[in-house]
């Protein structure tokens, strides 16, 4: 996965960044988004897909003036990281529990 920022957001400060994801679409735009939005510190974050044809996702972030954007970005890749793992050992636990 690769991501960079999206021009002309360098005036808008740290706190607020729209980033681009190569190769990414709904699946993690709506997973990611669900998790960020519930952090306490983020005013807005959203993400689109600017047309079919292209393959990347634009995934905005505003937060309050304490949080840097790509740090609550880090922290959302994290949180949704610890989500797949835990989804994917307890389908193994109950695969095997249904094995035995």
């Amino acid at each position: 996965m690769s991501f960079a920022e999206l021009a002309g957001d360098e005036n808008s400060g740290e706190h607020a960044r729209t980033f681009v994801f190569e190769d990414e679409g709904h699946t993690l735009g709506n997973a990611l988004k669900s998790i960020i939005s519930r952090y306490p510190d983020v005013d807005f974050c959203g993400y689109t897909i600017p047309h079919p044809a292209e393959n990347k996702m634009h995934f905005r972030i505003q937060a309050n003036k304490k949080l840097r954007a790509i740090d609550i970005l880090k922290r959302g890749l994290e949180d949704l990281e610890a989500v797949c793992d835990h989804t994917i050992e307890t389908f193994e636990k109950a695969m095997n529990d249904y094995n035995s």
